[in-house]
């Protein structure tokens, strides 16, 4: 009997010492790590996440900005982090999707189908056509027209090279049989500035960047490259739409935890996610102000959307014979 009470003493010790370590966890922040410095859009959405999975989940969370190398430096830093729950990466489908067919993995440090886990995709945005108005366009058709008949011209701006919109532009040319060159800027600001003022005539690149030009007739958004039209773009139509059997699939950002993160773990953030999205006052940030897309999908959807680019774009980038500095 004295046998079976010591057993059962150490039973409720036991308990009581995972219960005071679970509580210890949670009092542990929650790391959130974004490869850009702050203040862009992917920052913006980890810190309006950020503050509302810290009251969801009853746990400190903080963003950790590890700009550099595209992003790289944020993912490397995942992958070297402990799978315990605690950190996370906010990225865009660039940064890991992109560049795991562009560098070699001696380069990248890292394979984002083996090193990470998804745990959900957060927001989406369209990937938009603008174009100057010296081009007289007004449909996708009026553009590809104008473009043969001026190709000197055949250029098209995108915020740096190696990335989403640089390859659709390529497909692009390829649909409407004409070669267009990829002009990279620093940023969709200076690309912005130069269709406005006319001193090249079309850019591919993230709706929510245009979107104020076009509503006050200074540029021109002829289409988008999305399987449908974007709740960001609802007045423009894909170029699906328009005749045209390209769909480039829309811009997203999702999130990864390391591998070997417990299940209990990703699923505890992939609800705090799902209901974050769902307030209207996080809808409203996003939406109006960020103009970005709230599109709450689970891990496994994410996991099928990142292989399934992998393998479009795969092909299309080694045709291209695009090598990008390391």
């Amino acid at each position: 009997m004295k046998l079976l009470q010591t057993f059962k003493a150490t039973l409720v010790c036991m308990a009581v010492g995972l219960s005071l370590s679970a509580t210890a966890q949670d009092k542990h922040p929650i790391r959130i790590l974004v490869g850009f410095p702050p203040g862009g859009s992917t920052d913006t959405v980890a810190r309006v996440l950020a503050d509302k999975l810290a009251v969801v989940l009853k746990q400190p969370v903080m963003v950790d900005n590890k700009p550099g190398a595209g992003g790289r430096l944020a993912v490397q830093t995942l992958k070297t982090s402990a799978p315990d729950g605690l950190t996370y990466m906010l990225a865009p489908n660039a940064t890991p999707v992109f560049q795991m067919l562009l560098y070699p993995e001696t380069v990248l440090k890292y394979n984002l189908l083996t090193d990470f886990t998804p745990v959900g995709l957060v927001v989406s945005y369209p990937l938009a056509l603008a174009v100057s108005n010296h081009t007289g366009a007004k449909t996708a058709k009026e553009y590809a027209d104008w473009v043969k008949n001026n190709p000197k011209d055949a250029t098209f701006g995108s915020a740096g090279a190696g990335g989403h919109t640089h390859f659709t532009g390529l497909q692009w040319g390829k649909i409407i049989g004409q070669e267009l060159q990829v002009v990279p800027y620093r940023g969709n600001g200076p690309l912005a500035t130069d269709l406005l003022g006319g001193q090249i005539a079309a850019g591919i690149m993230t709706a929510g960047d245009i979107i104020q030009h076009q509503r006050s007739g200074k540029v021109r958004v002829v289409g988008q490259f999305g399987a449908k039209r974007s709740p960001v773009l609802p007045d423009v139509p894909t170029l699906m739409e328009q005749g045209y059997k390209l769909d480039a699939g829309d811009a997203w950002t999702g999130m990864w935890a390391p591998a070997k993160t417990p299940k209990a773990e990703i699923e505890r953030m992939q609800s705090g996610l799902k209901h974050v999205l769902g307030l209207p006052e996080v809808r409203e940030i996003l939406v109006n102000k960020a103009t970005l897309n709230p599109d709450f999908r689970s891990g496994e959807e994410m996991d099928k959307l990142q292989r399934k680019e992998l393998q479009f774009w795969g092909p299309i980038i080694k045709e291209s014979g695009f090598k990008p500095e390391s």
